[in-house]
Parts: C-alpha cells; sequence; structure tokens
C-alpha cells in the first residue's frame, strides 16, 4: 500500500423534474440536443447515441411537453433530405443547464473539501495512517 494520501472525490448528477417527478431536462437530454445539432436531424443523431430513432424522439416530445415549448425547427425533405436544427430556446436551455451543472459541481467540490475533508483531517482522523485529500 502507498504512502501517500488517499483522493477522495464527490460525484453528484443533477437533473430537472416536474411536480410529477417527471424528468424534464439532465445530462441524458442534453447529450441527446447536441447530437442533433451536430448532426442535423433525430436519426443521425439516434444513430449517433446508440439509440433508436422512437427513443430519442420520445425524450425530446416528453421535454417539449412538459417546457410546453419547442426544442426543433424541423425540415422537411426535398434534394437534400430533411432534418432538424434547435430552437434558440432549445439552445437557451442548454446553457443554462451546463451553467447550472458548472456552478453545482464547483459548489459541490467546496463544499466537500470545507465538510468532509477538512473535518476529517482536523479531527485527526485517518484510514490506516493515511490522510485523506481532495
Amino acid at each position: 500500500m502507498s504512502s501517500e494520501p488517499r483522493k477522495l472525490t464527490v460525484k453528484c448528477k443533477i437533473w430537472v423534474e416536474d411536480g410529477y417527478g417527471n424528468v424534464v431536462f439532465g445530462s441524458g437530454r442534453l447529450l441527446i440536443l447536441s447530437a442533433v445539432e451536430e448532426h442535423g436531424s433525430i436519426l443521425a443523431a439516434a444513430k449517433a447515441l446508440g439509440m433508436s430513432y422512437r427513443a430519442v424522439w420520445g425524450k425530446i416530445k416528453a421535454t417539449e411537453d412538459r417546457l410546453g415549448q419547442p426544442l426543433l425547427t424541423k425540415r422537411t425533405g426535398g434534394s437534400h433530405g430533411g432534418g432538424s436544427e434547435l430552437t434558440p430556446f432549445a439552445r437557451a436551455l442548454i446553457e443554462r443547464f451546463e451553467h447550472l451543472d458548472n456552478l453545482i459541481r464547483t459548489t459541490s467540490d467546496t463544499l466537500f473539501r470545507g465538510v468532509f475533508i477538512d473535518a476529517l483531517v482536523n479531527r485527526g482522523v485517518q484510514a490506516g495512517g493515511k490522510d485523506f485529500t481532495a
């Protein structure tokens, strides 16, 4: 066993739910919308994510229904094919969620060091003669 301090980290995952406990938005839906933006269609996004078209469409539709806002603008087919692009609302949703996620991660790291790690070190608590670090 190494004599170096044990490195501990805290992990958190956030998502937004409605008043009934239904998922409205989270990291999975963020990935879906990002894939639609990158690949230009729901079908291409589904393939890139290894998901069915129906599963991707269902999650997008559920989020739209729960927020009462469209997330995609559809382009009909033609010589260049159809596709989808994110609405300004969807782009804002992604931006705000990423900002919230970053704030929560930063805050949780700070709290973890202060409430958990520092408290253990200040109390002289060791694990097998090793200190903890964050």
